[in-house]
């Protein structure tokens, strides 16, 4: 029998109506286990879920989705602009969704399976954790674009990153090497295996190699974004923790830390050394121009691209790290140019 209804999934899967729209709408009120299960009846049917009325359809997709996790990132919006002009003339039309820093992009990877047929997935600023299982639950092709993947056990992922440890170490080093030992640090979540532990790693291997220790009230938590963090700075340098640098993990947050020095009147790199993270115009044009790590987003967006399409055509998975560059700038000095 044809089976073009929700009610239809429901039978087959064993549970209730409710339960499927549940699922369909990513709600969180459904276990893991029924999760897949319903899943696995969708993909088996080839169902779709309307805008107007669910209903089913046997055509298969022909779309590839890059899903930015982080609306007001300057670099992960140039890199997804990149993957579009790569994937101009291909057999695969891309689309790209955009979410917040703190929304959900396995979710909406997802809603987009299930909306929008797509069947192939770049993810782009994600994080790696208990959430990836939704991965392998889909079975679609994935990318993890700027994320290394390889120890994830998804055999349907690939990953094109940096070594954002290596990276980060080199910059902190940079600012050991200039006399700087109370140096605050403005990043994300510092737990984890996404690029911003990762630069949180690097950056306490590199005080540890010379012998300083690390003062954890000298982490900030912010978004990676200007606003966030000249809110988060113009707060941190209220007190005087004695700190002549600042190691930001992104341009952006960078920026952001600089203008705050600014409004409290305190000059960089005079009184206190900034460094961003990823090489975006911002750096280049700030002033001053932000010492900074140049990711190669063309390189990036190409990989990423390419490994994508090879395995919608049933190519395995493969992780790919590219290269990084230090970027010299305006905005380190050492300590002793600081005014008393």
């Amino acid at each position: 029998m044809e089976i073009n209804t929700i009610k239809d999934i429901a039978r087959k899967a064993g549970v209730a109506v409710s339960t499927v729209s549940r699922v369909l709408n990513d709600r969180p009120d459904v276990s893991e286990q029924t999760r897949r299960k319903v899943m696995a009846v969708v993909e088996d049917c080839g169902y779709v879920q309307n805008g107007n009325a669910s209903s089913l359809k046997r055509k298969r997709a022909q779309c590839a989705a890059i899903i930015v996790r982080g609306r007001r990132s300057l670099f992960l919006s140039d890199t997804a602009e990149q993957m579009l002009v790569c994937a101009q003339g291909g057999k695969t039309p891309f689309i790209v969704k955009y979410i917040d820093e703190e929304d959900d992009e396995f979710g909406a990877m997802r809603r987009l399976y299930t909306e929008r047929r797509a069947r192939g997935f770049i993810l782009l600023g994600s994080r790696l954790d208990e959430r990836c299982e939704t991965v392998r639950t889909l079975g679609a092709p994935c990318v993890f674009a700027t994320v290394d993947a390889s120890a994830s056990g998804l055999d349907n992922a690939s990953s094109v990153f940096i070594d954002d440890r290596a990276a980060a170490r080199e910059l902190m080093d940079r600012l050991v090497g200039c006399g700087h030992r109370r140096v605050a640090i403005f990043g994300g979540c510092s737990e984890g295996d996404d690029p911003f532990a990762r630069r949180y790693q690097g950056a306490i291997d590199s005080l540890k190699a010379h012998g300083v220790a690390f003062d954890p009230d000298l982490y900030v938590v912010t978004r990676f974004e200007i606003r966030e963090a000249y809110e988060r700075a113009m707060s941190f340098f209220e007190r005087d923790l004695g700190v002549t640098a600042v190691m930001a993990m992104s341009d952006a947050a960078a920026a952001g830390v600089i203008r705050a020095l600014h409004d409290r009147g305190l000059r960089v790199p005079e009184d206190v050394s900034v460094t961003g993270f990823d090489g975006t115009q911002t750096a280049r044009y700030y002033i001053p121009a932000i010492e900074t790590v140049s990711q190669p987003t063309e390189e990036i967006a190409r990989e990423s691209v390419r490994l994508l399409c090879e395995m919608m055509e049933g190519a395995d998975a493969r992780n790919v790290k590219v290269g990084y560059v230090l970027i010299d700038g305006e905005s380190v000095a050492p300590v002793r140019e600081r005014r008393a």
